[in-house]
């Protein structure tokens, strides 16, 4: 038969070159590739047969061949699906540069680090040329189902390829690869190598509709053993839910986390319609030490056509939701499509949406009826999923109605925002809170003594996000969520007028030292007020109803954002007897330095109060000292 020898175009050839010259890290991608191409092969010739019965093509055994040969160190990817015609090779195969190269090229060079750069395989139609990265030379053999004459195609991956007719190429296609020597330093490994081969096949292509056949290599005076499939080809996201087992699942939720608990809920999803997928999410039983940490890989598997594409697609879910594990199978995605690609593709914005509407539910659920597994669940997640509340306006109300909160009502028990709505009483119009660092520290806090007099329930947030999401939320029901530490507060709603005179009264009556302390304070405090919310405690530090919390200050700055002191409010209980006293000696005399470290003295305990640091630690024990020492 004649042999053709065809030039390719300038930048197929620079496509080859940057393939040969390792611009991807992770070689081993060229196997996926070439067995999802055999995968696609066979799906084709199997739609063809069933649109035209007369087709005469054997379709009894459809199945992908991996064929290793160590003494010429070659290995075979063979499929005996469509196949491909003579014309079909010249277009599909040696002209690549009609279909995208020059925008593969650009991406290719843009992309910012070797994980972006191998994203891009197969996105343009070049996962075939992935080949050369293992191949020094790389022949394809192929016949058309239906066809009597076939086609090799042989390369090195330099200027130019063959075309050659052949009469005895069997139905399908052959890719063999004439194998570089391995490399370990540079990422190229052995893969004559049938572990290195099991290996990849088993994480890139598991689940693949058809059997990855391989011959294993016979022992010295062995038979030629059987061929061995590699893939399970159990799509459990594919398959009805009466058909697999909990232990399948399980399984499955293991392998894909490296978790060896079993997960807390399975939720499946299945898509029909004008763009079609599967997913099959797993909500875990206990979260991983490393939620929070800056390098938690985030996101589930994302498989086109049960082809692995990527371990952590961060696009299918919300951070807020980076704890579930799983898989989502997409049937109208280009293989292998960037992460860059994916983040502003609709079709994924859609299938995130409904994710997320879909686990959300799911949490709602158990939530309504498996008291034990939601407290787990929010014991494990609840501080994740409250950045919800910040981050996704969308779904804010859907995950107000599966969170839940510690409270003064019970000591064990939390509470839904509805269920404390439901409690509120008469004539209350707010929803009150307390945030601070553990629930013992915020229910001994001064802020809280006259609520506990009144028997209004507040809600205890001890999670950092809390400091956020109170202000984000803002209100439920027409309730305005309201810190008990912040701004005036008035709970004499009964005899809110006979209240109002007697306020007007004392504040008459404390003005003048009121206005003194303000001024010996006026460094730290912004205002001297005196207190509706104290019975008990002497003094408390609040902040303005619009100001930020110390707090919320702090992790600002943690951040690495800039933010100014705020100066807070000292309030007084003119109840108590040291601000009795203080009132007495502010008129007693006129010398007020031992007064004015009095004052001092008692806006630091406001401060220790709410669990801040004095501002001059040795200058606050020496001032306590000298105190104690002068009653003994």
């Amino acid at each position: 038969m004649t042999t053709e020898t065809f030039e390719f175009q300038v930048e197929a050839r620079q496509l080859l070159q940057l393939m040969i010259h390792s611009v991807y890290s992770n070689k081993d991608v060229f196997l996926r590739e070439l067995v999802s191409n055999a995968s696609d092969a066979l799906d084709k010739l199997r739609l063809e047969k069933l649109r035209d019965d007369s087709l005469d093509a054997d379709v009894s055994d459809l199945h992908i061949e991996l064929d290793v040969d160590k003494e010429a160190r070659t290995l075979t990817v063979r499929d005996n699906g469509i196949g491909m015609s003579y014309d079909e090779v010249g277009q599909l195969i040696g002209t690549i540069a009609n279909s995208g190269t020059a925008t593969f090229l650009k991406e290719l060079k843009e992309a910012k680090d070797a994980g972006g750069a191998e994203g891009l395989i197969g996105q343009f139609g070049v996962g075939f040329y992935s080949g050369f990265m293992a191949a020094d030379e790389v022949t394809l053999v192929t016949r058309r189902a239906g066809e009597s004459q076939g086609t090799r195609w042989t390369s090195r991956g330099e200027a130019t390829y063959t075309l050659e007719r052949v009469d005895d190429a069997p139905q399908g296609t052959s890719v063999t690869l004439h194998l570089k020597p391995a490399d370990p330093e540079n990422q190229l490994h052995d893969y004559t190598s049938e572990w290195k081969i099991r290996e990849i096949v088993k994480r890139y292509s598991d689940f693949i509709t058809w059997p990855i056949r391989m011959v294993p290599q016979p022992g010295d005076g062995e038979d030629a053993p059987e061929p061995e499939t590699l893939n399970s080809m159990k799509a459990l996201w594919a398959r009805s839910r009466d058909e697999v087992s909990d232990d399948e699942y399980h399984e499955l939720y293991k392998h894909i986390s490296h978790d060896w608990r079993e997960p807390l809920e399975t939720i499946r999803l299945q898509a029909e319609g004008t763009f079609e997928y599967q997913a099959l999410l797993f909500v875990p039983s206990h979260a991983p030490h490393d939620l929070f940490t800056r390098d938690f890989k985030r996101g589930v598997q994302l498989y086109v056509k049960r082809v692995f594409i990527m371990d952590d697609c961060e696009a299918l879910l919300p951070p807020y939701l980076r704890f579930v594990k799983g898989v989502v199978d997409a049937q109208d995605l280009s293989l292998n499509v960037s992460r860059e690609i994916l983040q502003q593709d609709r079709h994924i914005r859609m299938m995130q949406r409904r994710l997320t509407k879909k686990v959300l539910s799911t949490v709602k659920e158990i939530r309504t009826k498996d008291a034990e597994r939601y407290a787990t669940f929010w014991r494990e997640f609840g501080t994740a999923l409250k950045e919800g509340l910040v981050t996704d306006s969308e779904n804010r109300d859907a995950i107000l109605a599966v969170s839940s909160f510690a409270t003064t009502h019970s000591d064990d028990e939390p509470t839904t925002l509805a269920q404390y709505v439901e409690r509120m009483k008469d004539g209350q119009d707010d929803i009150w809170f307390i945030t601070g660092e553990s629930r013992q520290s915020i229910e001994n806090s001064p802020h809280m003594e006259a609520f506990r007099d009144k028997g209004i329930e507040v809600l205890l947030l001890t999670d950092a996000v809390d400091e956020v999401w109170v202000d984000a939320v803002g209100e439920y029901e027409g309730k305005k969520l309201r810190s008990v530490t912040k701004g005036e507060i008035d709970l004499d709603a009964e005899d809110e007028e006979k209240a109002g005179e007697e306020r007007e009264k004392q504040a008459e009556e404390y003005a003048g030292l009121l206005g003194w302390m303000r001024e010996q304070l006026d460094e730290d405090i912004k205002e001297v007020r005196l207190s509706t919310r104290l019975t008990v405690s002497p003094a408390c530090i609040v902040s303005d109803a619009h100001d930020l919390t110390p707090a919320l200050e702090n992790m600002y700055r943690a951040m690495g954002q800039e933010v100014p002191r705020t100066k807070r409010i000292l309030e007084l209980n003119p109840g108590h007897a040291l601000v009795k006293g203080l009132h007495q000696a502010y008129g007693a005399s006129e010398d007020r330095t031992e007064l004015a470290e009095s004052a001092e003295l008692l806006h630091t305990l406001a401060v220790l109060a709410e669990g801040g640091q004095p501002k001059d630690p040795a200058r606050f024990v020496r001032l306590v000292a000298d105190r104690l020492e002068r009653t003994l």
